[in-house]
């Protein structure tokens, strides 16, 4: 059975998304934005006929806007648990009940990110070169996770939101007896700071980001 890749994503309403852009943005223009980050990647994501694909969606009541979003095929479900350890658990178990062997979960902050370090983050764990495969964001956490066996401990006890979730996680790989595979570092936009870093790299022909890169340009001016 193909490898199984969930976005998490969030619903882009006003005030709910990219609220460390604003200001200068206005809630307005931080979901639009957030909105393009969403057509990137699934734009991306769509075209890699190694894998299936999910999102994870929150708020519960945004099945209808992701609906209307996603391509067909795109299996949707809302996340579940009071945290993020648990919609991280809860999404790899949904994973494992549907029959699937290599589970991906990737964020939604990174819009530019290429299909091609996806594919070869599931091939790792497919060869078997690894338990578990990270990729690391510069601000020390991780853009995106893969197991093959259900690994519940690895999402406990994280210090999530800080800069240390990457370490934290590394930590519990180890005390798991987990080998580890780590993709390139590639960067989330969360802030300002990350917004003007990414303008600086604009997207190649055929590459993705290309509706943030414009979105970005034209709120900015």
């Amino acid at each position: 059975m193909a490898a199984l890749l969930i976005i998490f994503a969030r619903e882009p309403c006003p005030g709910q998304v990219k609220t460390r852009l604003c200001p200068p943005l206005t809630g307005e223009a931080a979901a639009r934005l957030y909105r393009c980050f969403l057509e990137d990647i699934l734009e991306e994501m769509t075209r890699l006929p190694s894998l299936s694909l999910a999102l994870a969606y929150t708020p519960e009541t945004a099945l209808t806007f992701f609906q209307e979003l996603t391509p067909p095929g795109v299996l949707l479900f809302p996340q579940e648990g009071a945290d993020l350890s648990g919609r991280l658990i809860r999404t790899f178990d949904r994973g494992w009940a549907a029959g699937f062997g290599t589970i991906l979960v990737r964020n939604s902050d990174s819009p530019d990110l290429p299909g091609e370090m996806v594919a070869a983050a599931a091939q790792a764990l497919e060869l078997k070169q690894a338990d578990l495969v990270l990729g690391p964001s510069p601000d020390g956490g991780y853009y995106l996770v893969g197991l093959q066996s259900p690994r519940p401990e690895l999402f406990q006890e994280i210090p999530w939101s800080t800069a240390e979730v990457l370490t934290g996680t590394l930590a519990r790989a180890r005390q798991l007896s987990l080998t580890v595979h780590l993709l390139p570092p590639w960067p989330d936009i969360d802030t300002m700071a990350d917004l003007e870093a990414f303008l600086q790299r604009p997207p190649l022909s055929g590459a993705p980001g290309r509706r943030t890169y414009l979105c970005a340009q034209q709120l900015l001016t």
